[in-house]
């Protein structure tokens, strides 16, 4: 029954709900806690998505393939049609194409070089393709790193608080210090593995593409060594 009038009464209430507004953080008010290191995070945060988006988007494009595409080639290859080749080869916006155009402006000399000219374009495509990456690599050792920065200079802060007040030690003098170590962190660490993941994703979808990028180098030296009929 006491509990129950404690409870009911208004002026309990109402500290109760004043005490919850003040013990809840928006996520802006707790990025702010954490003090100048959350600006390099957030820089490398909004970098690292951009980055992820725009190659996601061009390496989808650079997997599409025309599944008629090495068929054709092939067919107007051994009709000696090697105008209509080239021509198809520039109609198609794809590492595919390039390379094999290359491969088929190098008819007629000797299948070793023909091979290293279709291996250079691939090279050149694939590196292409990987621009970028190498921030988001970066980006995953990074933010936890300048996440630990902010837990060192947050500590540092709160020691220094606690020299200056003396005696008259409060817990508030240690709060805004406390914040900014515990925020970086968990804010370096996020940054971190959204990067890491992000960085393996984009290398399996681009091992994909070279895996196709060697399949189609192969079928189309098969195609050169091929016994004329």
């Amino acid at each position: 029954m006491i509990f129950l009038q404690i409870t009911t009464n208004p002026a309990v209430q109402t500290a109760v709900q004043k005490s919850s507004e003040q013990l809840s953080l928006s996520l802006w008010d707790l990025t702010l806690k954490g003090g100048w290191i959350m600006i390099p995070i957030g820089l490398l945060s909004i970098i690292t998505i951009y980055v992820f988006i725009e190659r996601f988007i061009a390496i989808r494009a650079a997997g599409k393939e025309d599944n008629n595409f090495m068929n054709n080639i092939k067919e107007y290859i051994l009709e000696g049609k090697i105008d209509n080749a080239l021509t198809m080869c520039k109609s198609q916006n794809s590492p595919v194409a390039r390379m094999i155009e290359k491969g088929v402006r190098r008819m007629g000399r000797p299948l070793n070089d023909v091979n290293v000219a279709i291996e250079n374009v691939g090279k050149l495509e694939v590196a292409r393709l990987e621009k970028g990456f190498a921030f988001i690599a970066t980006a995953a050792g990074a933010a936890p790193m300048l996440g630990f920065l902010g837990t060192v200079t947050g500590m540092v802060r709160a020691f220094y608080n606690m020299a200056s007040a003396g005696n008259n030690i409060d817990i508030t003098l240690l709060s805004s210090g406390i914040y900014e170590a515990m925020v970086t962190t968990v804010a370096g660490l996020v940054v971190g593995i959204i990067a890491y993941l992000a960085y393996n994703y984009l290398v399996t979808r681009l091992d994909r593409i070279v895996y196709i990028l060697e399949a189609r180098t192969t079928e189309f030296m098969d195609l050169l060594n091929e016994p004329v009929k």
